[in-house]
């Protein structure tokens, strides 16, 4: 056996059930279970456990944060490498620059970055580590302006399917940068290491948000949806259709946070406080002072740990009449109170021939499903990937922060860079030893229909 610094767990050895649970910070847990587990400590660990399952034909896959909805790190066979306790930071604040380790925080990587007075667009919920994040291109705060957090990489530290530790930046290895660029799960090696580059912090943080019935709501999503290509990159526009408290019925809540000067925030977030349906509200916030400690909060409320989760969605350039109409069954149907519809506006990115992310849209329309009950699984997972195929006419892919391929296959790339990643692949990785994404054999709605018959029978 190889001497790792790590914790080396084989599948039946005491703590391997505790491992691989934790592994997935969905309560919602895959039936899938690894041949071994290598909770890894250094970048040494993570070459040997590569080099150890080659040794024995056994495939890798790789946990960083936990934070996939699906569990994509855990798989049946083979060696897991979780990286959860690589999670330095360091930061280079007169060149703008910081490094960080797989399993690091958002909120911990602004915490010491605003200490400098640097920021970067990390992942809307907190507890998201930035491996999985930055894979598959990275949707963050502010990311209309500063763009898909992919887009700072500058570098990074991977270990390749030999055990090969590499230095890798657009210079000396393009190719993995491009496919380190937004690839997701797909990606063909293992980072220990990414190199960033970070953004000065914003002046001012204003946050407005408006309540309302849900007679308005086709209204008001669709305003949001015509109105966001005019308004300033700095303004993230969103809306969620669910349940909010101190309201009985079901209702449409709009939020904006302008990310600005004190000069530009009020001239940012006019159109909205002009919109026609104003006057209608039944709560609002307007303009109010935050920080990013306050936008992770709300965000975490909406997605706390210990609960159960099925999360899907689609990218659209459709018109707004067109996506509500194939949208009825998700917007009405909601599977319970703690569930919601995201209307997220990015309004849509230029690619870039360094990055292999690619597709995205005006519109991401995702689908939430919050609940506890085990016996709720199937009920609430169909409702978040079933019911979103009524938009398939509609969609542009989804992203890979989201994806669920076992159970609704959909693009998380474009054609064109699909096919250069799967040449890369061949070429970087000849015999498969990295898992790359889930199958239909690896649904989760499966596992809950089996369950539920079981429990019917």
């Amino acid at each position: 056996m190889t001497d790792f610094d790590g914790t080396f767990l084989a599948r039946g050895a005491h703590g391997y059930e505790a491992a691989r649970l934790g592994a997935v910070w969905n309560e919602r847990k895959p039936d899938r279970h690894p041949d071994a587990l290598l909770l890894a400590a250094s970048d040494r660990d993570v070459q040997e456990g590569v080099r150890w399952a080659a040794a024995r034909g056994l495939r890798v896959s790789v946990r960083s944060g936990g934070h996939s909805w699906i569990g994509n790190g855990v798989r049946d066979g083979g060696l897991l490498i979780d990286l959860s306790a690589l999670d330095e930071v360091t930061v280079d604040a007169p060149n703008r620059r910081a490094t960080v380790r797989p399993a690091v925080q958002g909120t911990r990587l602004n915490a010491l970055l605003g200490a400098e007075g640097l920021v970067f667009p990390s992942g809307h919920c907190p507890s998201v580590g930035v491996g999985g994040f930055l894979l598959g291109g990275g949707y963050g705060w502010n990311s209309r302006r500063l763009g898909p957090a992919c887009f700072s990489v500058e570098a990074v530290d991977a270990v390749l399917a030999d055990g090969t530790l590499v230095h890798a930046t657009d210079e000396t290895h393009p190719d993995l940068m491009w496919a380190v660029r937004g690839s997701g799960p797909g990606f063909f090696a293992v980072v220990t290491r990414f190199h960033l580059r970070v953004h000065p912090a914003y002046t001012q943080l204003l946050r407005s948000a408006y309540v309302f019935s849900s007679e308005l709501r086709d209204e008001v999503l669709a305003w949001t949806h015509d109105t966001v290509p005019g308004i300033s990159a700095s303004l993230e526009l969103s809306a969620k259709v669910g349940f909010t408290p101190g309201q009985e019925r079901q209702v449409t809540t709009v939020t904006a946070a302008a990310f600005c000067t004190p000069d530009e925030g009020p001239a940012m977030l006019e159109p909205l406080e002009k919109a026609p349906f104003l006057h209608h509200a039944l709560r609002r916030v307007e303009r109010a002072p935050s920080t990013l400690d306050d936008l992770y909060a709300l965000s975490d409320g909406l997605t706390p740990k210990g609960r159960r989760y099925a999360v899907d969605g689609v990218w659209t350039d459709a018109p707004a009449d067109q996506v509500l109409d194939a949208g009825r069954e998700v917007l009405d149907g909601l599977p319970g109170r703690d569930s919601f519809l995201l209307w997220m506006l990015w309004g849509g990115q230029p690619t870039r021939e360094n990055a292999c992310w690619s597709t995205q849209a005006r519109l991401y329309f995702s689908p939430n499903a919050v609940w506890d009950d085990p016996a709720d699984d199937l009920r609430h997972e169909s409702w978040a990937h079933e019911t979103l195929r009524a938009l398939d006419p509609l969609a542009h892919g989804t992203q890979f922060a989201d994806a669920n391929p076992a159970d609704r296959p959909a693009r998380g790339l474009e054609p064109e860079q699909a096919a250069r990643l799967e040449r890369l692949r061949r070429r970087y990785d000849p015999e498969g030893r990295f898992r790359t994404y889930l199958s239909p054999a690896e649904s989760t709605t499966a596992l809950a229909a089996q369950r539920r018959a079981r429990a019917d029978a």
